[in-house]
């Protein structure tokens, strides 16, 4: 009769490559932890150890790359990255000045940045009518709609 136990390895190195997949569609270093914690299993297998054993050295091995290598390779592949906000976040606080009426139906805004948007008045501003021309400020972002409030009402 065929012991299983006997063909541990290929499990082992199944789950290897299977942890490298998964890595290589997600770069955040902890499955290629788990993986080299594996082969430390799979070492573990190749000397003999009781299959218990194996999956207990895989599971410290990994643990301790994830607590201490990770964050190293983390640090490193994010050292020089550029922090300039974009996409919504680089709009939020951004000037600009309105080119149709922003009123109780929302109107036009053209941002420093040269962008136009339609835009609606913030809640704390609704009894506002700002006219063509009025300066203000985006305070967030709804859908395709920059939510705006005179730019005199900002408090420093």
């Amino acid at each position: 009769m065929v012991d299983l136990r006997d063909y541990l390895w290929i499990i082992w190195l199944v789950f290897i490559f299977v942890c490298v997949i998964i890595e290589l569609l997600t770069l955040e270093f902890t499955f290629l932890m788990v993986a080299a914690g594996s082969l430390g299993g799979l070492g573990a297998n190749l000397l003999g150890a009781e299959w218990w054993l194996q999956i207990l050295v895989a599971a410290a091995l990994a643990v301790l790359l994830i607590l201490t290598i990770r964050p190293l390779l983390l640090r490193v592949m994010h050292r020089g990255a550029d922090l300039t906000p974009s996409n919504i976040a680089a709009l939020l606080g951004l000037h600009g000045r309105v080119l149709e009426t922003v009123g109780e139906n929302g109107g036009l805004v053209k941002l420093a940045n040269g962008e136009t948007w339609t835009a609606r008045l913030d809640s704390s501003a609704l009894d506002l009518v700002l006219d063509a021309e009025s300066k203000v400020t985006v305070t967030a972002i709804e859908g395709s709609t920059a939510v705006v409030i005179p730019s005199e009402r900002i408090t420093p």
